[in-house]
């Protein structure tokens, strides 16, 4: 077994594999899927997508964005790429690591607008953009598993296996380790509030983007996590948790493709789905 780590959207990518080639063939899809979906480099397929408002996309960009209006369906539109201009709105203008914040609190009206995928055309409607950053990390670590590159990966809060065995930590930024969660064969997901956070005025804003209000999710949980079959759904069950809020455990529980799914409140109290596995 070969481990290894590198840097890519943002984020550290954790990578074990039996590959001949280690993890140097995962970092080149994370690359490419960066250089495709990226809503910061101005020459990405997305920025252009963005710019023009309609295109044919590549097989990449049609398959991630494929992704994501699934999820955005089953989600009932809570977790949708259609938020980009308010994130933008808010500061998150830029790689995270570069975001200023703000004087102020944004006082535009933008909220996340319509967006259709026919076949590998693309239609933005209302002004919308798109930003990708959570779906496509989600996707590319399932793209490396799904093709045998890797036995396991992890990318800033999402994770994919092949491994029967693995077990998981879940920590909460404020409070630290919250469980130890069976993922085997599966895939977990984290989202929290916890963590890509700046000023905004005396408000303190974050990346999670509730699009029924254009603002950041005010919501009591701090950090949610899903395990589902992928991390493309993994991804998107923590977010919709998350912004639910008091009854995202409850919304979990009602959906066949999420397995399990567990919640940490801002007071540190820990609550979980009925069939989450948690070792404390």
């Amino acid at each position: 077994m070969i481990a290894g780590s590198f840097r890519a959207m943002g984020t550290m990518v954790s990578v074990t594999t039996h590959h001949s080639d280690g993890i140097e063939p995962v970092r080149e899809l994370f690359d490419h899927v960066e250089r495709v979906c990226s809503r910061f480099e101005p020459t990405s397929e997305l920025s252009v997508l963005n710019v023009s408002g309609a295109a044919r996309a590549s097989r990449t960009l049609s398959a991630a964005l494929q992704a994501a209006q699934e999820m955005e369906r089953r989600t009932d539109g809570l977790v949708t790429p259609g938020v980009g201009r308010r994130l933008i709105d808010w500061g998150y203008n830029r790689s995270f690591e570069l975001v200023e914040g703000l004087p102020e609190i944004p006082t535009s009206a933008h909220r996340s607008g319509s967006w259709h995928l026919h076949d590998r055309d693309v239609t933005l409607n209302d002004g919308v953009l798109l930003d990708l950053g959570g779906t496509a990390k989600g996707w590319a670590c399932d793209q490396a598993v799904e093709s045998g590159l890797a036995v396991m990966v992890s990318a800033g809060g999402d994770l994919r296996s092949t491994d029967p065995e693995l077990l998981a930590r879940i920590v909460d930024p404020m409070h630290g380790e919250a469980g130890v969660v069976h993922v085997g064969v599966g895939a977990l997901a984290t989202s929290t509030v916890g963590k890509r956070t700046w000023k905004a005025g005396v408000t303190r804003a974050h990346h999670i983007i509730d699009p029924r209000s254009g603002d950041p999710a005010v919501t009591p949980i701090s950090t949610a996590s899903a395990v589902c079959a992928t991390a493309v759904e993994a991804e998107a069950a923590a977010k919709a948790i998350l912004m639910l809020g008091s009854e995202g455990l409850r919304w979990a529980d009602s959906k066949s493709w999420i397995h399990g799914a567990l919640a940490v409140w801002h007071d540190g109290s820990v609550y979980a789905t009925t069939d989450m596995a948690v070792a404390a």
